[in-house]
Parts: structure tokens; sequence; C-alpha cells
């Protein structure tokens, strides 16, 4: 088995405006809320210094790039920068890997993962960025775990039954902590009308049931169903719903509506929610 031990409940994190001195400082708080997993966003990550500041920022928890993209960072760095922080803090630093583009995503990740194997990153403290099927069983033959967003917890259920037992499957869930409607499928359709202009993306709406109509307009059925918004408490149990349909860990991921600023209150409120234990 490879299935690798990321906890129950973690956090997305990436640079925010205010620097890097402000993004250590949340990654470092958000570690002493409790979070198991702190989830560096890989599309704003400027360079592998960031990664490697962000594990050194934390005492306890695991960090996981959510995710790079081998299409900018080469194989040869991603091992230099797992060599360098295995050393430093062993069995803290995790690597997920996605993001390749161009007319053959698939054999580009497997030559990609043949130079982590003959580098040495174990395939142990490797994970994939996934949403069809043929990611799905690339995750499960060639990493320890899976990471899906913007997905229904009948699609957790459906992905924990391709991946097996022997597959990590952590989820990242976009949520907005907010009461009224409007306001928040407002806040949600920010990440979500981005991420919802990518093919493939747009593909795994389809295989959910979503009609072409319902992606186009981001309908109020597509927003409800992938980005979970109300008080504390609804939040929480749309959360707990991934672990009771299959994943072993879900990424908890706070949409507001200042995007520029680390949303720590939102995190607080949810760490109680969930009742983390403090560090």
């Amino acid at each position: 088995m490879t299935k690798i031990d990321l906890g129950t409940f973690g956090a997305v994190i990436g640079p925010g405006e205010g620097g890097e001195g402000e993004l250590l400082d949340a990654i470092a708080e958000l570690d002493e809320m409790g979070y198991d997993t702190i989830w560096l966003s890989g599309g704003p990550v400027a360079s592998l210094d960031q990664v490697a500041a962000a594990v050194r920022a934390t005492k306890r928890a695991r960090v996981a790039t959510g995710i790079l993209s081998v299409d900018r960072f080469p194989a040869d760095d991603i091992a230099a920068l797992y060599a360098e922080l295995e050393a430093e803090h062993p069995g803290r630093f995790v690597v997920g890997l996605g993001g390749a583009h161009g007319p053959q995503p698939l054999p580009t990740l497997n030559a990609y993962l043949d130079r982590l194997d003959d580098d040495g990153v174990p395939k142990s403290r490797r994970l994939m960025a996934a949403l069809g099927p043929r990611m799905l069983d690339l995750a499960r033959n060639r990493s320890s775990a899976a990471l899906p967003v913007l997905v229904t917890t009948g699609y957790t259920e459906q992905a924990r039954a391709r991946l097996t037992d022997d597959t990590t499957l952590a989820v990242e869930q976009i949520l907005v902590l907010e009461s009224d409607a409007t306001t928040a499928r407002s806040i949600a359709r920010g990440p979500l009308g981005f991420l919802g202009t990518v093919p493939t993306y747009q593909a795994n709406f389809r295989r959910m049931g979503f009609t072409d109509e319902e992606i186009e307009a981001l309908a109020d059925p597509l927003v409800d169903s992938l980005v979970c918004w109300g008080d504390d408490a609804a939040v929480a149990a749309h959360v707990r719903a991934h672990l009771e349909a299959g994943a072993d860990h879900v990424a908890i991921s706070p949409a507001t509506d200042r995007p520029d600023v680390q949303p720590l209150a939102e995190w607080r409120r949810l760490a109680a929610a969930l009742e983390l234990s403090p560090s």
C-alpha cells in the first residue's frame, strides 16, 4: 500500500497581496490551529523557494503542494527540493503534481514521474491532481493520493471506489461562510467562474450530471452543489459529508469577498466548528 496519512482536515492557502511575510505568518497560525496538512496552491507559486519557506514555517503539519504544474517546474528541481526538505524536516513535505497540458498529458505525466523515480522521490510521498477516470487511475498507480476539487459527495463516493483502499482520497472543498444565498453565490462564482472555464473541469461537471447550460451560466444548482455555503455548522456538516462518502481528508478552501486577504478569521471559525485540536 502507498496510502499516505494527511490527517482529516487541511487548509488551502496561496500567496496573497500582503507579501511573503503575511503568507508565512498565516501558515504558522494554521499549523497552530490544528489543521493536519497545509496545502500551498501551486498556481500562485512563483518559485520553489516559497514551498521550502512554507515547510520551514510549520512545526507539526505536513505541507503539500496542491498542485505544482509539471509544465512549469522541471522534475530535477522538484527532486532537489524534496531531498533538501526531507533532510531538514523528514516526512513533512508531500509533492503534489498535475497541470500537464498539450496533446498528450498522460504520457507527459508518466515521463515526469519516471524522472522522479530515478531521482529518489518515492511514490509514497507523491500525490496527483485528479478528476477524470484516467487521472484517478494514474494517481492510484503512481502516487499515494488523489486530489480532486469542485466535486460533489456523489463524485467522492465514486472516486473512492475507483481508487480502492490503497490510495488516499483528499477532496478540496471550496466554501463560503455566508448564510445569505445571494451574497454566498456571488462570492462562490469568483473561484468557480475561473476554474469553470477550464475544459477538464467542464468535462467533469458533465460527468457529474450538469448540463452545458448550467455550466455556461454558473447556474444556482451547480454553484450550490460544488461550493458549499451557509453558517459554520452547515458548512462543517458538508465538509464531513465528504468523509462519510469515502474521502480520507478534506482540504478546506474558504472563499471571501476579499480574495487579496488571507481568510484567517474563516479558518479560525472552521477550526472551532470542526473541533480541531490546537497545537
